[in-house]
């Protein structure tokens, strides 16, 4: 390899839509619902760009039949050119009662994250380097996130922490260290206005943190009618602008889009990002 290069960038996907699956980005909610649910999320990112990033995720989480503790999985993957990255966790959380009104969740999850890249796609290298151009890479590698999880029917705040290890990535026998799993750090809050007995809205935010990058903020509102239609507004700062919308069929099928409008110089090469969101969810547990 012609140098040592370490990546300054977020490392784990990130989704404008976070707000209708935040299990992925914090343990501590599975089973802080009465029922079951699956949620799928595809973004494609940066459209109009030739390899641009492109993450799918997969989840399933609820609750234990009897117990004050849930359980969930989940599996994503994130492409971007000659780059790709896998990772699959299992989840289990604590509820305990803080008030009446209140709950307090902890959550673990354990997994493995495998990245991967493609030599033959790279055509930045110096044609003498042939260990990189002619073969691929891969690091598999544990992982864990931490999170906690405050909560009542209107309001909630949570604290996670994803890739706990800071395990390093070997690619090509390059056993330096430089490049590794860098802890991701996220705060959420949210509360929910009831207007009348139709209307709502809830503003939420969401700050994300790991060096060296800056604190990226989340701020998003959503009308939301019925508990069966919602359009929001989302400003993700030095990133975007966005539009989402969705709707819930018989309070079991969901539907969500959102469309990301750049706000940095990106947006002189893309017309936008979308990113879909499919859900379901199952019947309520009774106990």
């Amino acid at each position: 390899m012609a140098g040592n290069t370490e990546l300054a960038a977020q490392q784990v996907p990130h989704f404008t839509q976070y707000m209708f699956n935040n299990f992925v980005v914090n343990p501590a909610i599975a089973g802080t619902h009465n029922y079951y649910q699956i949620r799928l999320n595809s973004r494609f990112q940066w459209v109009g760009i030739v390899d641009p990033p492109q993450t799918n995720s997969l989840s399933v989480y609820g609750p234990h039949a009897n117990k004050d503790m849930g359980f969930g999985g989940y599996l994503y993957t994130d492409v971007t050119g000659p780059s790709s990255r896998t990772g699959m966790y299992g989840s289990y959380a604590y509820n305990i009662i803080v008030s009446d009104a209140m709950r307090l969740s902890m959550g673990l999850s354990f997994g493995a994250v495998q990245n991967k890249i493609d030599g033959t796609k790279i055509s930045l290298f110096e044609p003498d380097d042939p260990a990189i151009l002619n073969s691929s890479a891969r690091a598999i590698v544990p992982d864990a996130s931490f999170g906690m999880f405050l909560y009542s029917s209107d309001f909630h705040f949570g604290f996670s922490v994803s890739q706990l290890f800071n395990n390093p990535l070997n690619y090509f026998d390059q056993r330096t260290g430089l490049n590794k799993l860098k802890r991701h750090f996220y705060l959420m809050a949210g509360y929910k206005y009831r207007i009348n007995h139709d209307f709502a809205v809830e503003p939420s935010i969401m700050l994300k943190a790991t060096t060296p990058v800056p604190i990226q903020v989340d701020f998003n509102v959503k009308g939301i009618y019925q508990e069966i239609v919602w359009l929001g507004l989302s400003y993700r700062s030095q990133d975007a602008v966005s539009v989402l919308l969705g709707y819930v069929h018989q309070n079991k099928f969901l539907f969500g889009y959102s469309y990301d409008l750049s706000i940095s110089s990106i947006r002189r090469f893309s017309s936008g990002s979308h990113e879909i969101m499919l859900g379901m969810k199952y019947d309520a547990i009774k106990r």
